[in-house]
């Protein structure tokens, strides 16, 4: 009887605890995300989103800032979106598991891991100087696509590899062939936790400041002509506003937006993975 008294006080002060980081963790995050909304979704408006700034950001908007992010994000997954789910591909549908295999895991999770100063470090000295590509959006993109790469293979990977054997040994015994297979039945059923991997990337990209400061560079005010042009991220814009101390207010006013940006991007990619899994 003292045992099992014994035990259910353990169950009880274990889900106490549980309960009580739960409310914590969230009432942080809510308290960020109050904190910021109050500050800046008074300095929201037309004029703020669709115009350039102005005494080096002081006044007008960040609308350069805003097309400056999605240019990144256009670039940085159109690279690492393919790479990444064909290198889970790779590893999980065709190649033999062995010392090879973790290894390459490893060096992913490895990658994962670390600081985006490096990645940044990385993309300047081969993208901005060795390719002579300059502070671009090509250079901020592609040292994005590097950075966002091993999220988007290992949940890649994950998600293709809870995809029952059933599933192929089904499609295999009707005649289908092994790519036929992986791209008919595996991969709509990996979908979700596909593009989770793809939606934690889309986030890091967002957010980023440090690998974009130092290949898309922090001068673009204007709107970019090109992939070769500079340009200032939301993130980077928020960075010098505040560091440099020009103005706290456009500073929380940016803030909004990104919190915004990535509300409405990951809603967008949920109601695209349930359209396509409903499909299925």
């Amino acid at each position: 009887m003292a045992n099992i008294m014994s035990r259910q006080m353990e169950e009880r002060i274990a889900k106490a605890i549980i309960t009580l980081s739960v409310v914590i963790a969230l009432g942080v995050l809510v308290a960020i995300l109050v904190h910021i909304l109050q500050k800046g979704l008074g300095v929201i408006s037309m004029a703020f989103l669709f115009e350039y700034p102005e005494d080096m950001g002081r006044a007008g908007g960040i609308f350069p800032s805003i097309v400056g992010t999605f240019y990144l994000i256009v670039v940085a997954l159109g690279v690492a979106t393919p790479l990444g789910v064909f290198s889970a591909i790779q590893l999980t549908e065709y190649t033999r598991k062995g010392k090879l295999v973790k290894q390459i895991r490893f060096a992913t999770e490895t990658l994962a891991g670390i600081p985006s100063i490096v990645y940044g470090l990385f993309g300047f000295a081969f993208f901005v100087i060795f390719l002579k590509f300059s502070w671009s959006i090509l250079s901020g993109g592609l040292t994005l696509a590097i950075m966002i790469l091993p999220t988007i293979i290992r949940t890649s990977e994950e998600a293709i590899k809870s995809v029952p054997d059933s599933y192929r040994e089904g499609s295999l015994a009707i005649g289908a062939t092994k790519w036929q297979t992986i791209y008919r039945i595996v991969l709509p059923a990996a979908l979700p936790g596909i593009v989770t991997g793809i939606i934690l990337g889309i986030g890091r990209a967002v957010g980023e400041t440090a690998a974009v400061l130092l290949t898309a560079g922090s001068s673009g005010l204007h709107l970019p002509a090109s992939v070769m042009d500079p340009a200032r991220s939301l993130a980077v814009h928020l960075y010098v506003l505040v560091s440099e101390g020009i103005s706290f207010e456009m500073g929380y006013g940016t803030a909004a937006v990104l919190v915004i940006l990535i509300f409405i991007i990951n809603s967008i990619a949920n109601l695209i993975m349930y359209k396509m899994t409903t499909r299925v």
